[in-house]
């Protein structure tokens, strides 16, 4: 009888490298002929994605697809944790939402989770040659060890031996490698069949001796050191990586786009279109004093929308922005960003915060209410200038109604599939202030040079993005794939699974 294979990526700690190296390994095998798909049991991340069938999954898990050369599925992200606040989380089982839950109430619900990965997982095993499994976290997280089911749990589900990933550029490397073992059970240390070093920086040949007694001490084999590249390319999950985005204005012969850096930030992988086009610098801007020396500012996703308002008011970023707006700046918002350019933001049913309403910005004539009904769907739609047939996704849990007149930014004509003639989002009559409820928007070539068009006022220098994002996304993906066959022992990963190159495990 055929089983599919498996291999699982665990870490050291959150963000040293995880997404990416699951993602290189998805393209690898892609590329040596096995159908491959990337599974992650939990996913606590506040960056999604929506898939063709109109169900929510980590962005991470989407850009594994992409890597593989695949359509992303719910089974392969069946929960994601969205967080609400610092002790809970919106839960989503296959897609779809099931409620608002503290740590405590979640864990309550840890066999009915474990029965949901499982079948996940095996109706990708019923498809696919290979499953690259990544985990969450740490697997030696102790106080946590009997509630992880995302990382060792998996891995014995699934049969998968581990790769164990560490980032040296934080420092400690040898420490977080051999004290991760060293708090494994016998059983879970056995799993772990190789490590791997990410984001060095310098000649690896001097780290030879500290590899030398990572293996005599641990009795496993480092499989190679990947280099630090700040020009992968690659999309990341984690609002960590927030951190190695810039802040200050530095582009004073291009274009500045500012991002606000809400608290609670999401989707915010939706401006990594632009920061790949010629002449233009994205930042993630936290202070007010930052926002007049901006071209655009762009008010992001949101999870908490009513408490993002509270904090854009008490940090002084309101009063940046509505007199950036009254000069004539451009100011846009997506999802939750265009909530708050409103009149008010409403939610009765406590659906983010205990909040009832907040007042917004008052930039654009609408109000929006918050429901528990969550929508969530790929798009096609047209828009202003002429745009048509432009691709995106919404997830979001408001209903926006206009209080007076008001042109709208898009005709959606199509979501999950079907045919429907509905607007979504609003632009003032001058053109600089506009919102819609779409994601990856930015993703369309047309729209991007409407968008740096209207900055440059209309000169044709708003064509300058060269090659598209999608081009430029697989570029990323072959490059990444040519940095791991030249660091990584791709011969002990391919005995790991079981497969020798090339060749499927379908029987």
């Amino acid at each position: 009888m055929k089983r599919c294979k498996s291999i699982m990526v665990q870490g050291t700690a959150s963000n040293v490298g995880k997404s990416i190296v699951t993602a290189a390994l998805c393209r690898i095998f892609a590329q040596e002929g096995l159908r491959v798909a990337p599974f992650k049991a939990q996913n606590m991340a506040l960056n999604s994605y929506v898939t063709r069938e109109g169900l929510e999954i980590g962005r991470a898990q989407a850009v594994q697809a992409e890597a593989a050369g695949i359509d992303p599925s719910a089974a392969m992200n069946p929960i994601l944790l969205k967080p609400t606040t610092d002790s809970g989380s919106q839960v989503i089982f296959m897609g779809r939402p099931v409620g608002n839950f503290t740590a405590r109430e979640y864990y309550a619900m840890k066999e009915k989770s474990i029965a949901l990965i499982r079948e996940a997982y095996e109706t990708l095993a019923d498809e696919f040659d290979l499953i690259v499994i990544e985990g969450a976290g740490s697997p030696a997280e102790i106080n946590l060890m009997d509630q992880d089911i995302v990382n060792m749990r998996t891995a014995e589900m699934a049969d998968a031996p581990v790769l164990l990933v560490a980032d040296i550029d934080r420092g400690g490397v040898f420490a977080s490698l051999i004290g991760t073992l060293a708090l494994l059970p016998d059983s879970w240390r056995e799993r772990v069949s190789g490590l791997i070093i990410n984001k060095f920086r310098g000649d690896p040949t001097l780290l030879t001796p500290g590899l030398e007694q990572i293996e005599e001490r641990t009795g496993k084999a480092v499989l190679g050191v990947l280099p630090w590249r700040s020009d992968l390319g690659i999309e990341e999950e984690d609002s960590v990586a927030l951190d190695r985005k810039g802040s200050v204005v530095r582009n004073a012969s291009g274009l500045t786009i500012g991002v606000v850096r809400l608290p609670r930030i999401s989707n915010y992988t939706d401006f990594d279109p632009l920061e790949g086009v010629e002449g233009v610098e994205v930042l993630y801007v936290d202070h007010p004093s930052a926002i007049a020396s901006c071209d655009a500012v762009i008010l992001p996703g949101s999870k908490d929308t009513l408490g993002d308002l509270d904090y854009l008011k008490q940090s002084g970023l309101a009063g940046a922005i509505r007199e950036f707006a009254r000069r004539g700046g451009t100011v846009a918002g997506i999802c939750g960003g265009f909530q708050m350019l409103g009149e008010s933001v409403e939610d009765p049913d406590g659906v983010e915060s205990r909040r009832v309403r907040v007042e917004g910005l008052s930039l654009l004539p609408f109000k929006t209410t918050l429901f528990p009904e969550k929508v969530t769907a790929r798009v096609c739609a047209d828009g202003v200038g002429g745009l048509s047939a432009l691709s995106g996704y919404e997830i979001h849990m408001g209903r926006s109604v206009a209080t007076r007149s008001c042109r709208s930014l898009f005709r959606i004509t199509e979501r999950n599939g079907e045919t429907v003639d509905d607007e979504d989002g609003w632009i003032n009559e001058e053109g600089n202030l506009w919102g819609s409820y779409l994601h990856g928007i930015f993703e369309n070539p047309a729209f991007t040079r409407w968008f740096l068009a209207g900055l440059r006022k209309g000169s044709d220098a708003g064509g300058r993005e060269g090659k598209d994002y999608r081009t430029r996304k697989e570029e990323a993906f072959d490059r990444l794939a040519r940095l791991f066959r030249e660091n990584i022992d791709l011969g002990a990963v391919r005995k790991m699974t079981g497969l020798e190159r090339g060749k499927q495990c379908r029987l």
